[in-house]
């Protein structure tokens, strides 16, 4: 009767001391002995050695079992491999390698739904920092809280504390996207497959609409735009398809029972959503509610002329970035008076306006950014235009502000730029349609200039023909077409059916 043995066994390895032989115990029944040479193990994908003995159980579980007990079975059973030798010696070596290695292989996979990987800011730590926080909250079971307005899906995004820090707007839940978990625009899509979206509009770019806003407003020093950027998160209470939340519990429940598989997975839990992160701004409501009041109460003088500058910063902004979904609604004012008390008539007039601030928060910029005028069933107007303040000449503080900026062509030019390494890191982008959108621009912007340079008002500057500033076609070989340095100005004449809606 021949026994499983090695020709190394009851040797002690070098180096290594004194040698205890392990024991195996076998059944009292004789197992069958199968010599062969040449054919493998077909049922373990097992290499055997020249005359070498295996023995053939009768179930595979009395194997499994076999495999356990020499401390290496589990690898070769769940770890794809080159052949393996069962001896004890060779057990006794893939231990010694698995302890070393595994300090390298634990950190492959983690069960959370971290998205750290992709959000870093070294530019701004200040923002950095408050996107940890907003990651720690996730992790720690402080979810984001859908928004219940709007027609698309929006969030506030919590501190571990459970404060609200921002607002996060996904790519794929947008209005028109194919996550939106609200059902309006799905209906619209379905009953009114001619009027659906904005045909003036790149679908689903309004999270780089919302992000580029926030950068022409620093670039511009408005200062009315809530600090936005594009930062990737992952929530169970974010809006996922059945087979993304399939995928991900059948990953925690390999990683829960076969850890050394699980840690093999690159992500365990929820996949990340790209979108835009516009931090939270409080004490703030809506437009409406304080130019209700401000009509009931007027203002004393120093606030009048507060509130008209902010308002003018949000007309060069919507102007600039021809904002198509500007209502009173969706802009924001807040007003602080001194002590919190009514102010009497002579102590507003002395009032300085740092101790009574009025400031104004221009959200909601998503739909923004045409590559076209808009020409064909609804003209999307400045609802502002229709305020008092929209009236008024624009003044000398928001010149001084302004036109030194946009009347120099070499800053257009860098504002170009930045918006244009913002807008290639979409999948969907498309140069020709991104410098489309730059002409749109260009020409809002040239407006603008002439209209602060003759002392115009508001109302007057979205009265002026409409402008597009296209760049000159240069030479090229073949299909290669390079835009030169020279523009071309044209104007744009096609009038939508509803010029009031």
């Amino acid at each position: 009767m021949m026994a499983e043995c090695d020709p190394t066994d009851g040797e002690p390895e070098k180096g290594g001391g004194d040698f205890t032989p392990e024991m195996n115990f076998f059944p009292s029944e004789v197992p069958a002995v199968l010599f062969e040479k040449t054919r493998p193990a077909p049922s373990l994908g097992l290499s055997l050695n020249p005359g070498a003995a295996v023995r053939i159980s009768n179930s595979t579980e009395s194997v499994l079992t076999e495999l356990e007990a020499d401390g290496s079975g589990e690898e070769a059973l769940l770890l794809p491999g080159p052949a393996v030798n069962l001896s004890p010696r060779a057990g006794r070596e893939k231990r010694t390698r698995r302890n070393r290695h595994s300090s390298s292989s634990d950190n492959l996979a983690s069960p959370g739904n971290s998205s750290g990987e992709f959000n870093h800011f070294p530019e701004d730590p200040e923002f950095g920092e408050i996107i940890q926080r907003a990651e720690q909250a996730i992790e720690n079971g402080v979810f984001p809280e859908r928004i219940s307005q709007g027609s698309s899906g929006s969030y506030f995004v919590k501190d571990p504390k459970g404060k609200i820090i921002g607002v996060f707007k996904p790519k794929s839940e947008e209005p028109y996207g194919h996550l939106n978990p609200k059902w309006t625009k799905y209906f619209h899509k379905v009953c009114c497959p001619c009027c659906f979206g904005r045909g003036c509009l790149i679908p689903n770019q309004g999270y780089l609409s919302e992000a580029a806003a926030s950068l022409v407003d620093q670039k511009l020093g408005l200062r009315i735009v809530p600090k936005t950027k594009v930062v990737h998160l992952a929530s169970e209470t974010f809006h996922y398809s059945a087979i993304d939340r399939a995928k991900s519990r059948g990953k925690k429940y390999a990683l829960e029972k076969v850890p050394k598989v699980g840690r093999r997975f690159h992500r365990v839990g929820l996949p990340p959503k790209m979108g835009s992160f516009q931090l939270f701004v409080e004490g703030y409501h809506e437009a409406d509610y304080w130019l209700r009041k401000f009509e009931a109460e007027p203002l004393p003088e120093n606030m009048r002329k507060q509130l008209q500058s902010q308002f003018e910063r949000l007309v060069v902004l919507d102007y600039v970035i021809r904002n198509t979904d500007r209502g009173n609604d969706n802009w924001l004012i807040k007003y602080e008076k001194p002590g919190g008390g009514e102010l009497t008539e002579k102590e507003s007039e002395w009032t300085d306006p740092k101790d009574s601030a009025i400031q104004i928060a221009a959200i909601d910029n998503g739909l923004a950014f045409p590559f076209k005028h808009p020409d064909e069933w609804r003209a999307y107007p400045f609802h502002w235009a229709w305020l008092p303040q929209a009236k008024v000449a624009f003044s000398q503080e928001t010149r001084d502000l302004v036109l030194s900026r946009i009347s120099d062509m070499n800053f257009v030019q860098d504002l170009c730029e930045d918006l244009y390494e913002m807008f290639k890191t979409d999948k969907g982008f498309d140069k020709t349609m991104f410098e489309k959108q730059m002409s749109v621009m260009r020409g809002q912007i040239l407006n603008l200039t002439q209209a602060l340079k003759d002392g115009k008002s508001p109302i007057q500057l979205v009265q002026m023909p409409r402008v597009v500033v296209e760049r000159s076609r240069g030479g090229g070989q073949g299909r290669v077409v390079q835009l030169g340095s020279a523009f071309t100005q044209t104007f744009h004449c096609k009038r939508p059916f509803f010029t009031s809606w």
